[in-house]
């Protein structure tokens, strides 16, 4: 194997796994491995160089009903590569995030017996819901690289091999983030306070959320006049998508609500518009740990098919939804969900972070579980993938 160039086959479905892929794809290459990379990626893997099959947004499905929807289309998407792969095999599968996916991916490919070893990157949350998927994860995936220690530990009590790899964004992100600069790169008056309004970054959380938070602000706007309201858009679809759902506001709240789209390579805008604010109001989902990370008081929301919640309410084993309460075991950010994600809720939880002894507790149990992040053992995850192409 050292005497050729390795060939690893990723997948990815939202941002968040883009910029994990683009991290790992430099890791190989700063590690002096030679390696070519092909699947399904994002910008950010393909300015690295990244061979994408299909489109990133193919993934980018959420909820029961909605992916029911879309069935045909992923069951063509995964028969694609897997079809490449018999012919063209890659040394490694890397499912990055996206589980209900990659997890059929690894499977078909055991299934098939192709020589290829699967690495599933970031663990299924399976510790939280539908517990029983750890069996198959058990059949179809070599190895499970794990963000957080607790993951590791639960997979370790189902003989699951698993490397806890750590968060690259509890290093990559600064202990000291100090606001006015971040202001200052998106061009923001640094005297103006801003609340950053995230309903997602895929098509159909905008068309389910971006109303509430369009709603939300219009009710901050007539008793906060010192407030203006940032809204990120990853892409030029999803700025005209959000745009023509402002265009029915009135004059006076389109004036205070920019929206500011992602420009350059690589998709940090949610970064720098959360980063640029004092209060963040955002769909649940990996951002609510980018947002501890950034040290900014903020409330989470989600709102899913009637049918798909449910289904999920159902299945679901731990009391909170959002990483920065998983990972602190109790409440630290409020979870407005489902029929709780209301404009008229959830401009009152932004309402109480305007206050600034409430945001700063919130900020300093941020500080807190980052340090604690930062502190945790972790493993490298390019040495984790390279000691299980050894055991070929």
């Amino acid at each position: 194997m050292q005497n050729r160039k390795l060939k690893i086959g990723i997948v990815v479905g939202e941002v968040s796994g883009d910029t994990l892929g683009a991290k790992l794809m430099r890791s190989f290459r700063e590690q002096g491995v030679e390696v070519e990379f092909e699947g399904i990626g994002g910008p950010q893997m393909i300015a690295e160089g990244f061979k994408s099959a299909y489109p990133m947004d193919v993934l980018s499905v959420m909820g029961i009903v909605e992916v029911l929807k879309d069935i045909k289309k992923l069951f063509a998407v995964r028969d694609g590569l897997i079809e490449r792969w018999q012919h063209q095999p890659v040394d490694v599968f890397i499912g990055i995030d996206a589980p209900d996916f990659n997890l059929r991916v690894s499977k078909k490919i055991k299934q098939l017996q192709l020589p290829i070893k699967t690495v599933q990157y970031v663990s299924p949350s399976v510790w939280a819901w539908r517990q029983g998927r750890v069996h198959g994860i058990k059949a179809s995936i070599d190895l499970v690289l794990c963000l957080f220690p607790f993951e590791k530990t639960f997979f370790q009590k189902w003989q699951v091999p698993a490397a806890c790899v750590g968060h690259p964004l509890a290093s990559e992100l600064p202990l000291n983030n100090p606001m006015q600069e971040a202001k200052a790169e998106l061009g923001l008056d640094g005297k103006a306070k801003h609340i950053a309004l995230l309903p997602g970054s895929r098509r159909g959380e905008i068309e389910r959320l971006g109303p509430l938070v369009l709603d939300t602000a219009q009710i901050l706007m007539a008793k906060h006049q010192d407030y203006q309201f940032l809204i990120p858009a990853i892409n030029e679809a999803r700025r005209e998508q959000i745009q023509a759902l402002l265009d029915s506001y009135p004059q006076d709240v389109q004036q205070r609500i920019q929206i500011v789209e992602n420009i350059g390579k690589e998709s940090k805008i949610g970064r720098q518009v959360m980063n640029a604010s004092n209060i963040i109001a955002l769909a649940s989902g990996t951002a609510t740990l980018e947002a501890m990370l950034l040290h900014r008081p903020m409330v989470t929301f989600y709102k899913l098919n009637w049918l798909s919640y449910h289904v999920i309410k159902f299945l679901i084993k731990i009391p909170y939804y959002s990483l920065p309460n998983i990972i602190a075991g109790k409440k630290v950010i409020q979870e407005l969900i489902q029929h709780d994600a209301t404009p008229e809720k959830l401009s009152q939880e932004i309402e109480k972070l305007m206050s600034v002894e409430t945001a700063q507790i919130q900020v300093m149990q941020h500080i807190t579980m980052h340090k604690q992040l930062l502190a945790g053992n972790s493993e490298d995850p390019v040495a984790a993938i390279l000691g299980l192409l050894a055991q070929a």
